[in-house]
Protein backbone atom coordinates (compact mmCIF):
# COMPACT_ATOMS: atom_id res chain seq x y z
CA UNK A 1 0.00 0.00 0.00
CA UNK A 2 2.99 2.22 0.47
CA UNK A 3 2.56 2.74 -3.40
CA UNK A 4 -1.27 3.92 -3.21
CA UNK A 5 -0.51 6.11 -0.06
CA UNK A 6 2.70 8.25 -1.95
CA UNK A 7 -0.20 8.50 -5.03
CA UNK A 8 -2.77 9.80 -2.48
CA UNK A 9 -0.59 12.41 -1.48
CA UNK A 10 0.41 13.72 -4.72
CA UNK A 11 -2.63 13.90 -5.89
CA UNK A 12 -4.09 15.77 -3.16
CA UNK A 13 -0.74 18.47 -3.54
CA UNK A 14 -1.89 18.67 -7.06
CA UNK A 15 -5.35 19.41 -6.74
CA UNK A 16 -5.39 23.21 -6.36
CA UNK A 17 -3.08 23.37 -9.75
CA UNK A 18 -6.44 24.22 -12.05
CA UNK A 19 -6.91 26.85 -9.18
CA UNK A 20 -3.43 28.26 -9.60
CA UNK A 21 -3.57 27.47 -13.50
CA UNK A 22 -6.70 30.51 -13.53
CA UNK A 23 -5.21 32.73 -11.37
CA UNK A 24 -2.04 33.26 -12.83
CA UNK A 25 -3.69 34.89 -15.87
CA UNK A 26 -0.87 33.68 -18.29
CA UNK A 27 -1.00 32.37 -21.76
CA UNK A 28 0.20 28.51 -22.25
CA UNK A 29 3.26 29.32 -23.93
CA UNK A 30 4.48 31.60 -20.76
CA UNK A 31 2.99 29.50 -18.17
CA UNK A 32 4.34 25.99 -19.69
CA UNK A 33 7.81 28.25 -19.69
CA UNK A 34 7.31 28.92 -15.96
CA UNK A 35 6.22 25.52 -14.63
CA UNK A 36 8.94 23.11 -16.93
CA UNK A 37 11.80 25.26 -15.84
CA UNK A 38 10.92 25.93 -12.45
CA UNK A 39 10.50 22.07 -11.76
CA UNK A 40 13.24 21.31 -13.88
CA UNK A 41 15.52 22.89 -12.01
CA UNK A 42 14.53 21.42 -8.39
CA UNK A 43 14.64 17.99 -9.62
CA UNK A 44 18.10 18.45 -11.22
CA UNK A 45 19.51 20.36 -8.01
CA UNK A 46 17.94 17.37 -5.91
CA UNK A 47 19.98 15.30 -8.08
CA UNK A 48 22.78 16.74 -7.72
CA UNK A 49 22.33 17.02 -3.56
CA UNK A 50 21.16 13.25 -3.24
CA UNK A 51 23.57 11.75 -5.44
CA UNK A 52 21.21 10.20 -8.23
CA UNK A 53 22.84 12.66 -11.00
CA UNK A 54 25.87 10.17 -10.86
CA UNK A 55 23.63 7.48 -12.33
CA UNK A 56 22.61 10.13 -15.35
CA UNK A 57 24.48 7.47 -17.65
CA UNK A 58 21.79 5.32 -17.48
CA UNK A 59 19.06 7.48 -19.21
CA UNK A 60 21.22 6.83 -22.40
CA UNK A 61 19.10 3.75 -23.30
CA UNK A 62 15.73 3.17 -24.87
CA UNK A 63 14.22 3.79 -21.92
CA UNK A 64 15.97 6.51 -20.55
CA UNK A 65 14.87 8.52 -23.38
CA UNK A 66 11.25 7.31 -22.86
CA UNK A 67 10.92 8.31 -19.76
CA UNK A 68 12.58 11.82 -20.64
CA UNK A 69 10.25 12.29 -23.75
CA UNK A 70 7.33 11.48 -21.52
CA UNK A 71 7.93 14.03 -19.01
CA UNK A 72 8.39 16.78 -21.97
CA UNK A 73 5.16 16.03 -23.56
CA UNK A 74 3.53 15.56 -19.82
CA UNK A 75 4.64 19.43 -19.23
CA UNK A 76 4.36 20.88 -22.60
CA UNK A 77 0.80 19.55 -23.76
CA UNK A 78 -1.33 20.43 -20.90
CA UNK A 79 -1.46 24.26 -21.30
CA UNK A 80 -2.26 24.50 -24.72
CA UNK A 81 -4.66 21.77 -24.44
CA UNK A 82 -6.69 23.97 -22.08
CA UNK A 83 -5.90 26.63 -24.02
CA UNK A 84 -7.53 25.06 -27.63
CA UNK A 85 -10.54 22.84 -26.63
CA UNK A 86 -13.05 23.25 -23.72
CA UNK A 87 -11.94 22.38 -20.22
CA UNK A 88 -14.25 19.24 -20.31
CA UNK A 89 -13.17 17.74 -22.98
CA UNK A 90 -9.21 18.22 -21.81
CA UNK A 91 -10.25 16.53 -18.86
CA UNK A 92 -12.44 13.73 -20.27
CA UNK A 93 -9.45 13.31 -22.48
CA UNK A 94 -6.81 13.14 -19.68
CA UNK A 95 -9.10 10.94 -18.05
CA UNK A 96 -7.85 7.94 -20.29
CA UNK A 97 -4.29 7.57 -18.53
CA UNK A 98 -5.72 4.28 -16.55
CA UNK A 99 -6.05 2.94 -19.65
CA UNK A 100 -3.31 3.62 -21.23
CA UNK A 101 -1.34 2.45 -18.30
CA UNK A 102 -2.93 -0.83 -18.97
CA UNK A 103 -2.54 -1.03 -22.36
CA UNK A 104 1.51 0.05 -22.05
CA UNK A 105 1.66 -2.71 -19.24
CA UNK A 106 0.89 -5.60 -21.29
CA UNK A 107 2.16 -4.62 -24.48
CA UNK A 108 5.99 -3.69 -22.97
CA UNK A 109 6.50 -5.90 -20.18
CA UNK A 110 3.21 -8.30 -20.47
CA UNK A 111 1.56 -7.62 -17.08
CA UNK A 112 -2.00 -8.20 -16.91
CA UNK A 113 -4.87 -5.99 -15.62
CA UNK A 114 -7.74 -7.85 -13.29
CA UNK A 115 -10.94 -7.85 -13.68
CA UNK A 116 -11.52 -5.62 -10.93
CA UNK A 117 -9.15 -3.04 -12.25
CA UNK A 118 -10.57 -2.80 -15.54
CA UNK A 119 -14.41 -2.64 -13.99
CA UNK A 120 -13.02 0.53 -11.81
CA UNK A 121 -11.44 2.23 -14.98
CA UNK A 122 -14.80 1.66 -16.81
CA UNK A 123 -17.01 3.10 -13.66
CA UNK A 124 -14.39 6.23 -13.23
CA UNK A 125 -14.60 7.43 -16.35
CA UNK A 126 -17.80 6.91 -16.44
CA UNK A 127 -18.87 8.45 -13.62
CA UNK A 128 -15.77 11.37 -15.04
CA UNK A 129 -18.08 11.77 -18.15
CA UNK A 130 -21.26 12.16 -16.62
CA UNK A 131 -19.20 14.77 -14.34
CA UNK A 132 -18.21 17.16 -17.45
CA UNK A 133 -21.17 16.38 -19.29
CA UNK A 134 -22.99 19.11 -16.97
CA UNK A 135 -21.09 21.89 -18.63
CA UNK A 136 -22.33 22.60 -21.32
CA UNK A 137 -18.87 22.36 -23.69
CA UNK A 138 -18.59 18.87 -23.79
CA UNK A 139 -19.05 18.96 -27.78
CA UNK A 140 -16.69 17.35 -29.89
CA UNK A 141 -15.97 20.07 -32.60
CA UNK A 142 -13.08 20.24 -35.32
CA UNK A 143 -11.87 23.19 -33.56
CA UNK A 144 -11.82 21.24 -31.08
CA UNK A 145 -10.40 18.29 -31.79
CA UNK A 146 -5.92 19.56 -31.51
CA UNK A 147 -6.70 20.44 -27.81
CA UNK A 148 -8.34 17.01 -27.56
CA UNK A 149 -5.16 15.40 -29.33
CA UNK A 150 -3.02 17.60 -26.28
CA UNK A 151 -5.30 16.01 -23.83
CA UNK A 152 -4.74 12.26 -24.78
CA UNK A 153 -0.62 13.18 -25.58
CA UNK A 154 -0.84 14.17 -21.76
CA UNK A 155 -2.95 11.05 -21.01
CA UNK A 156 -0.41 8.60 -22.66
CA UNK A 157 3.23 10.46 -21.65
CA UNK A 158 1.78 9.76 -17.88
CA UNK A 159 0.56 6.07 -18.66
CA UNK A 160 4.22 5.72 -20.37
CA UNK A 161 6.23 7.89 -17.48
CA UNK A 162 4.48 5.41 -14.46
CA UNK A 163 5.12 2.16 -16.36
CA UNK A 164 8.57 2.64 -17.43
CA UNK A 165 9.48 3.96 -13.74
CA UNK A 166 7.41 0.59 -12.41
CA UNK A 167 9.52 -1.77 -14.36
CA UNK A 168 12.56 0.02 -14.61
CA UNK A 169 13.79 0.75 -10.33
CA UNK A 170 17.56 1.47 -11.67
CA UNK A 171 16.47 4.62 -13.95
CA UNK A 172 17.10 7.67 -11.74
CA UNK A 173 14.03 9.39 -11.55
CA UNK A 174 15.08 12.75 -10.33
CA UNK A 175 17.49 13.06 -13.13
CA UNK A 176 14.49 11.84 -15.95
CA UNK A 177 11.84 14.56 -15.12
CA UNK A 178 14.59 16.91 -14.99
CA UNK A 179 15.62 16.88 -18.01
CA UNK A 180 12.28 16.32 -19.52
CA UNK A 181 10.94 19.39 -17.88
CA UNK A 182 13.91 21.69 -18.37
CA UNK A 183 13.10 20.23 -22.30
CA UNK A 184 9.41 21.84 -22.34
CA UNK A 185 10.57 24.54 -20.26
CA UNK A 186 13.30 25.75 -22.77
CA UNK A 187 10.95 25.06 -25.53
CA UNK A 188 8.14 27.32 -24.12
CA UNK A 189 10.38 29.59 -23.25
CA UNK A 190 11.47 30.39 -26.96
CA UNK A 191 8.65 31.04 -27.94
CA UNK A 192 7.66 33.77 -25.10
CA UNK A 193 8.89 37.34 -25.47
CA UNK A 194 10.22 38.06 -21.72
CA UNK A 195 7.75 40.68 -20.92
CA UNK A 196 4.89 37.82 -20.96
CA UNK A 197 6.93 35.95 -18.23
CA UNK A 198 6.04 38.92 -15.59
CA UNK A 199 2.83 39.71 -16.33
CA UNK A 200 0.75 37.20 -14.52
CA UNK A 201 -0.51 36.99 -10.82
CA UNK A 202 3.32 36.21 -9.47
CA UNK A 203 2.26 33.88 -6.23
CA UNK A 204 0.01 31.83 -7.75
CA UNK A 205 2.66 30.95 -10.63
CA UNK A 206 5.32 30.83 -7.73
CA UNK A 207 3.54 28.14 -5.67
CA UNK A 208 2.08 26.22 -8.94
CA UNK A 209 5.60 26.47 -10.71
CA UNK A 210 7.81 25.42 -7.50
CA UNK A 211 5.76 23.95 -4.44
CA UNK A 212 2.46 22.22 -5.91
CA UNK A 213 3.92 20.46 -9.57
CA UNK A 214 7.37 19.33 -7.97
CA UNK A 215 5.79 18.00 -4.46
CA UNK A 216 3.08 15.66 -6.17
CA UNK A 217 5.02 14.59 -9.32
CA UNK A 218 7.92 13.41 -7.72
CA UNK A 219 5.34 11.32 -4.99
CA UNK A 220 3.34 10.12 -7.96
CA UNK A 221 6.47 8.93 -9.59
CA UNK A 222 7.82 7.82 -6.70
CA UNK A 223 4.73 5.67 -5.78
CA UNK A 224 4.57 4.15 -9.82
CA UNK A 225 8.12 2.30 -7.95
CA UNK A 226 6.03 0.30 -5.50
CA UNK A 227 2.45 -0.57 -7.10
CA UNK A 228 1.03 -0.94 -10.64
CA UNK A 229 1.30 1.94 -12.67
CA UNK A 230 -2.23 1.66 -13.26
CA UNK A 231 -2.93 1.75 -9.78
CA UNK A 232 -1.37 5.30 -9.56
CA UNK A 233 -3.37 6.29 -13.23
CA UNK A 234 -6.30 5.86 -11.34
CA UNK A 235 -5.95 7.88 -8.13
CA UNK A 236 -4.71 10.37 -10.20
CA UNK A 237 -8.02 10.65 -11.40
CA UNK A 238 -9.11 12.33 -7.90
CA UNK A 239 -7.27 15.34 -9.25
CA UNK A 240 -10.24 15.53 -11.78
CA UNK A 241 -13.11 16.02 -9.00
CA UNK A 242 -11.57 17.75 -6.35
CA UNK A 243 -10.01 20.22 -8.36
CA UNK A 244 -13.11 21.99 -9.01
CA UNK A 245 -13.66 22.06 -5.74
CA UNK A 246 -10.67 24.42 -4.88
CA UNK A 247 -12.08 26.39 -7.52
CA UNK A 248 -15.45 26.64 -6.14
CA UNK A 249 -14.07 27.78 -2.88
CA UNK A 250 -12.24 30.15 -3.89
CA UNK A 251 -13.81 31.99 -7.67
CA UNK A 252 -17.36 30.92 -6.63
CA UNK A 253 -17.83 28.95 -9.87
CA UNK A 254 -20.58 26.76 -8.24
CA UNK A 255 -20.54 22.93 -9.45
CA UNK A 256 -22.84 21.66 -11.49
CA UNK A 257 -25.35 18.87 -9.71
CA UNK A 258 -23.77 16.40 -12.48
CA UNK A 259 -20.26 17.26 -11.26
CA UNK A 260 -21.45 16.35 -7.42
CA UNK A 261 -23.08 12.57 -8.66
CA UNK A 262 -20.22 11.73 -11.09
CA UNK A 263 -17.65 12.84 -8.16
CA UNK A 264 -19.55 10.80 -5.72
CA UNK A 265 -19.23 7.71 -8.34
CA UNK A 266 -15.46 8.65 -8.97
CA UNK A 267 -14.65 8.69 -5.03
CA UNK A 268 -16.56 6.28 -4.43
CA UNK A 269 -15.29 3.67 -6.74
CA UNK A 270 -11.86 4.71 -6.28
CA UNK A 271 -12.38 3.75 -2.80
CA UNK A 272 -13.90 0.38 -2.64
CA UNK A 273 -10.86 -0.57 -5.19
CA UNK A 274 -8.78 0.56 -2.95
CA UNK A 275 -10.15 -1.28 -0.41
CA UNK A 276 -10.04 -4.32 -2.47
CA UNK A 277 -6.75 -3.73 -3.03
CA UNK A 278 -5.79 -3.65 0.77
CA UNK A 279 -8.13 -6.87 1.50
CA UNK A 280 -6.24 -8.34 -1.01
CA UNK A 281 -2.58 -7.45 0.19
Amino acid sequence: MKGILLACLGVLILTPDALLIRLSGLDPAPLVAWRGLAMGTLFLTAAVLTGQIRHVARLASAVGAGLILAQWANAALFAPAIAIAPVALVLIAVATVPIWAALLSWLLYRQPTRPATWITIAVVCAGIVLAMSGKGDVTLTTGALPGVACGLGVAISLALSFTLLRHNPEMPLLPAVGSGSILAGLSAFSLTDIGEMTSGTTWAIALASFVVLPLSFYLMSEASRHTASVNVSLVLLLETVLGPVWVWTFLREAPTPNMFVGGAIVVTSLGLYLWHLRRRT
